[in-house]
């Protein structure tokens, strides 16, 4: 996240502590993309505390800040329980290039490396290649993949969810199609998924969750307001933030921006390798955002 934490982290070096600085914060935490609930709230906190405490070093500052930004940020914080339910079923949706199949093929390394079997469903019907790629995903992860051709995704979903009672499966992952919140007929077509895999399994899906792409910015708070109301998200995957000075794109979703829930971020995309999926921790992405 050095993108973001340039922009944000150098305001620091060789100034005063003075309304100058608490301006230039304010442009760069909104070029950031944190939103101007976000910002307002961060900022009042920062002038409060340095005036309490009678801060006049920048790197002092910078620390007040850090430490009010992991607070603020600390309500998505959530560790994701795979003990759940037995197969623990996931749903999985998010517009198309956000790296919707790429996070599965991640989760479903990850989950087997905390000792979980992993079984995938290929609901993604509506994109011709998306079905080879989740196969691709599987392989590499020698992990089995419920597809069919063409069809109907929730058919896909109801037999995967079988398939993975009748296997002892740990987590089954339901793929679904990328699709615009402005898309209506997709829209439906992931409540009618919900909906199906709520008769294979009357407690599932365990998780729904949405994948965005932390370049995105404040689109981002338009698709999670959305995709929730249409089938009730229960966790974020936010993908790209090595490549993005927008990072700030979280601290708007804690503060409830533009009537988003804070809804729990699981897991960040920081890379395009295996291990480059990594929980969502405060504390550390607070830091990165405000590094050198």
């Amino acid at each position: 996240m050095a993108r973001t934490g340039q922009s944000l982290g150098g305001l620091f070096v060789g100034v005063k502590v003075d309304e100058n600085l608490f301006e230039e914060l304010e442009s760069a935490l909104i070029m950031a993309d944190a939103g101007l609930e976000a910002t307002e709230k961060l900022l009042t906190a920062l002038r409060a505390r340095v005036r309490k405490e009678r801060i006049e070093d920048p790197a002092q500052v910078k620390i007040a800040l850090r430490a009010l930004l992991a607070d603020h940020l600390r309500p998505l914080e959530r560790t994701f329980d795979l003990q759940k339910a037995k197969p623990l079923v996931v749903m999985i949706a998010g517009v198309n290039g956000a790296g919707k199949t790429t996070s599965i093929g991640k989760l479903a390394h990850t989950f087997q490396r905390q000792g979980a079997s992993v079984l995938l469903a290929a609901g993604d019907t509506f994109r011709a290649a998306a079905r080879e790629q989740l196969i691709e995903w599987g392989s590499r992860n020698n992990v089995s993949v419920i597809a069919q051709e063409g069809g109907d995704p929730a058919a896909v979903a109801y037999d995967a969810v079988n398939a993975g009672r009748a296997r002892g499966t740990g987590v089954v992952m339901v793929d679904t199609a990328g699709r615009l919140p402005t898309q209506l007929h997709l829209m439906e077509e992931l409540k009618k998924i919900r909906r199906v895999i709520g008769k294979a399994d009357s407690a599932a899906p365990h998780e729904v969750l949405l994948v965005v792409d932390g370049n995105t910015g404040q689109n981002v708070l338009a698709q999670i307001r959305a995709f929730d109301a249409a089938i009730n998200l229960t966790g974020l995957v936010v993908t790209k933030l090595d490549g993005t000075a927008k990072g700030g794109t979280l601290a708007a979703v804690a503060a409830g921006s533009n009537g988003v829930r804070p809804i729990p971020v699981y897991w960040i995309g920081v890379g395009e390798g295996m291990e480059d999926l990594q929980p969502f921790v405060a504390d550390e992405f607070a830091g990165a955002l405000l590094a050198d």
